[in-house]
């Protein structure tokens, strides 16, 4: 038995001191025993078919910087909520947890628009593709996973969601204004969300389907 909820506050905030994002190291947690054990780190993601990812990256590699270590194409993905280190026990209960998500929602096209940066031009740190058409879909879609786990102690993002497909990141900031880059129209449709864990090896970080709910 877990001593809090999932998510807790507390652990919330404890995650947050640390490096985020499915691309870290996951940490190790205590038990009520004081013993340590290997967390899992999970997120909810939607993936664009192997052909968008593959295009997505070709465009962000004619963009002139080469500041962004670009994503692996297979790892190219739209977040719809970042769930960080949690017990691999508790892994069951966020899959049925999240079930409700394939009637609740029907499969959806959308669009890619124009690339953006965080946290701004002149401190661009991460590369993304923005989406033009899809874009409210994709947040109704993010709200019902909020929706979801929050009973489960997982605590709503503060921001609002903003949809968005990470494609490389900066070791610094870095200026870069990303208007003068030209991003392809390309057009998938979102019919399953993903469970998913991020796994560390030797050979880099690989992502793993936890579960697929189709939509």
């Amino acid at each position: 038995m877990l001593s809090r909820p999932l998510g807790s506050k507390r652990g919330q905030r404890r995650r947050r001191r640390r490096d985020r994002g499915p691309d870290r190291q996951p940490r190790r947690l205590r038990t009520q025993t004081g013993l340590e054990r290997d967390s899992v780190r999970v997120f909810v993601a939607v993936f664009p078919p192997p052909e968008v990812q593959q295009a997505l990256i070709e465009a962000a590699r004619l963009t002139p910087t080469n500041a962004f270590r670009l994503t692996a194409p297979e790892r190219v993905h739209l977040t719809l909520k970042f769930l960080g280190d949690v017990p691999p026990d508790s892994l069951p209960r966020i899959t049925a947890t999240l079930e409700p998500i394939r009637r609740d929602h029907e499969p959806f096209d959308v669009l890619t628009s124009s690339f953006g940066v965080f946290p701004s031009p002149r401190r661009a740190r991460v590369l993304w593709a923005g989406l033009g058409e899809g874009k409210e879909q994709m947040r109704s879609l993010a709200q019902t996973v909020e929706t979801l786990l929050e009973p489960e102690g997982f605590q709503p993002e503060k921001k609002s969601f903003m949809p968005h497909i990470t494609l490389g990141r900066a070791r610094r900031p870095t200026p870069f204004d990303p208007t003068g880059a030209n991003l392809p129209e390309l057009r998938f449709t979102v019919s399953a969300i993903d469970l998913v864990q991020s796994k560390h090896s030797p050979k880099g970080v690989a992502y793993s389907t936890l579960t697929r709910y189709e939509l």
